[in-house]
């Protein structure tokens, strides 16, 4: 049985395709068109799984998307109603295109599938699931667990913005939800509005932000009050009640009604190149705790509902590393599974396993691997030849090993260095981080390296973290925690043995001061409350990233290196070869390995082309 998911319309639009309930091949839009969050049609990801798999669009038993569009509209019609005569203008530039466009999705869905080849007279089934049946779907069937509790966390699906469910086997049951316009995940992001970043892109830049707020100091603390007692009431279940009079995002145009924030805070919202000042710092740092606490609320009902021993997470706040390592630490769950692609873009994953198993009812075979997910490198590859045509085109110089334990061997020399090395291999990561397949590596030794990569490299703010990529066995000599991180989405305190203590006014530095102390003998992946977003390499998933790893370590002692997207700012991680090269090429990175080549930056011909990635990708 093979059956097609969809996500798209809305932002970070995906394919994923599954046989016999197993998961094939999954990928972004935005891989293939370049452009950052694409919310059209999926046709080239979907045209990718066909290729992958040999399936045929024609013989699929089904394609499935990630939500009910009708409920959509009738919970856009049923705000505008209640808040009415707010919204007019909203309502007169939304209705025009729910009219033509996403009322008759089903329709589009099929002119769309027709351009790949879609018969009309095709019997494939079309199915939708709701938005956190998929969510929950993509976490919980992946998962390693028999039996788990199911926390689905986001903006907003149809209706629901948070649900609490139970799965059991091939079987899922929605327990609780919580319902537009209440919403954690739109008050994160209206905080990442507000303090000037890009909402659905920049919620993971205000979580990188909050450490640099002063934990001691009264501002966070009369913030957090604000927060409590004007916008958000907090209830012991987790759920949470807005105060719209102070939000715009349900009838307007904007997240907030910004004039009522400024007063409520004390400054107004920040511009998105303008300079990062303490009060900012410290209101990111309120908004983080509060997400903690919600999240931690929302855990201890799902536990108290279903009594089960493991929890999966999905949906878009999911993705929020530091509250989840507050949730694991706080060991309300024996074990806890986080779908790596756990926004929009993995509900086109849940929705095909949520059709396999619930709509065709197929058993589940729970897998006796960490889960099923095969360290999310679902997406394309490349050969040799790829490279090499890649290398006529732009007549790049490179140097061919025909062994690659020799490549690892002269790329970690090169790590430990001080060089900045691209590394693209094998089949790209499905999710938001890139996992050693698609990344920008340094050496976590190195106290300048931070600074290289945001400034030379990523052309990106200086305050943005990296996170270290460690051998899976060595995980507890660096950090305090032993378990495993194989997706990126936990985040532990650096081992105490590690640390360097810092001056007693360090919380009173000015924000650039505090980011270039050195606070451990891994600065470049220290973040300033000795915190690091881990990552745990294994074997078995990535043979050649953990063999560089492991080649690293025999020569410096250390089985730890930084890890970042390859991309610039504004743009989608790198996904061919020749995507590869021209950002290599475009920035001031050192070395590329792709696959079983090698190129040296000052070997290259000079860049001809004149154009500029900051023209070409919208800063995000």
């Amino acid at each position: 049985m093979t059956i097609l998911g969809i996500s798209a319309f809305y932002h970070d639009s995906a394919a994923a395709l599954i046989e016999d309930g197993k998961i094939v091949a999954a990928a972004q839009e935005e891989r293939f068109t370049r452009k950052k969050h694409d919310p059209g049609f999926p046709a080239e990801a979907i045209k990718y799984c066909l290729q992958y798999s040999g399936a045929d669009l024609n013989k699929l038993d089904a394609i499935v998307f990630y939500d009910k569009p009708l409920l959509k509209f009738e919970r856009l019609l049923e705000t505008y109603y209640a808040f009415a005569p707010q919204g007019l203008r909203s309502f007169l530039m939304s209705i025009p295109v729910w009219l033509k466009e996403k009322l008759f999705l089903k329709r589009l869905i099929r002119e769309e599938l027709e351009k790949l080849g879609y018969k009309s007279a095709s019997k494939v089934k079309l199915l939708f699931p709701e938005h956190h049946l998929s969510h929950g779907a993509s976490a919980f069937y992946p998962s390693p667990f028999e039996r788990a509790a199911i926390l689905t966390i986001d903006g907003v699906g149809e209706w629901a913005t948070a649900s609490i469910g139970l799965g059991e086997g091939k079987n899922i049951s929605i327990l609780k939800e919580m319902r537009f316009p209440h919403s954690l995940g739109l008050l994160y992001s209206a905080f990442t509005y507000f303090l000037g970043f890009r909402v659905n892109s920049g919620e993971y830049k205000l979580m990188g932000l909050a450490p640099y707020g002063d934990p001691s100091s009264p501002d966070v603390a009369r913030y957090m009050t604000t927060i409590k007692e004007t916008l958000a009431d907090l209830r012991p279940d987790g759920s949470i009640w807005l105060n719209q009079e102070y939000f715009d995002y349900a009838t307007g145009l904007k997240m907030v009604n910004e004039g009522k924030w400024a007063e409520l805070f004390g400054f107004p919202k920040r511009q998105p190149e303008d300079e990062l000042l303490p009060h900012h710092c410290n209101l990111g740092l309120a908004i983080q705790y509060l997400t903690e606490e919600v999240v931690l609320n929302m855990a201890k009902e799902a536990k108290r509902l279903t009594n089960a021993d493991a929890l999966v997470l999905a949906g878009g706040v999911a993705l929020n590393c530091v509250s989840n390592g507050k949730l694991q630490a706080a060991g309300l769950f024996k074990d806890i599974f986080i779908q790596p692609a756990a926004g929009d873009a993995g509900g086109a994953l849940g929705a095909a396993l949520a059709a396999y198993h619930i709509y065709f009812g197929k058993e589940r075979v729970v897998t006796t691997e960490r889960d099923a997910m095969r360290g999310s490198y679902l997406g394309p590859t490349f050969s040799d030849l790829d490279v090499e045509l890649m290398a006529k085109k732009y007549k790049a110089v490179a140097t061919h090993y025909t062994d690659f334990t020799e490549l690892s061997r002269d790329a970690a020399k090169l790590l430990a260095e001080g060089n900045v090395l691209g590394w693209v291999q094998g089949q790209m990561e499905f999710g938001p981080r890139a996992l050693g397949g698609r990344s920008i590596l340094g050496d976590p030794r190195n106290a300048e390296m931070q600074k290289k990569l945001n400034l030379k490299i990523k052309y990106r703010e200086s305050f943005r973290p990296f996170a270290p990529s460690v051998l899976a066995e060595d995980c507890a000599e660096y950090f305090d925690y032993d378990g495993i991180s194989p997706y990126m989405l936990l985040v532990h305190p650096v081992a105490q043995k590690r640390r360097t203590p810092v001056p007693a006014d360090y919380a009173s530095f000015p924000l650039r001061e505090k980011l270039y102390y050195q606070r451990s003998d891994l600065p470049s992946i220290t973040h300033i409350d000795y915190s690091a977003r881990i990552q745990t390499v294994h074997k078995d998933t990535n043979p050649r990233y953990y063999q560089l790893i492991d080649a690293f370590k025999q020569l410096t002692g250390y089985g730890v290196i930084v890890n970042t997207s390859f991309n610039v700012r504004g743009e989608p991680i790198v996904c061919t070869p020749d995507d590869a090269y021209r950002c290599f090429m475009r920035t001031e990175m050192d070395f590329l390995a792709v696959g079983n080549y090698l190129f040296d930056k000052r070997k290259q011909p000079e860049w001809q082309e004149k154009d500029n990635w900051k023209e070409e990708f919208v800063l995000d």
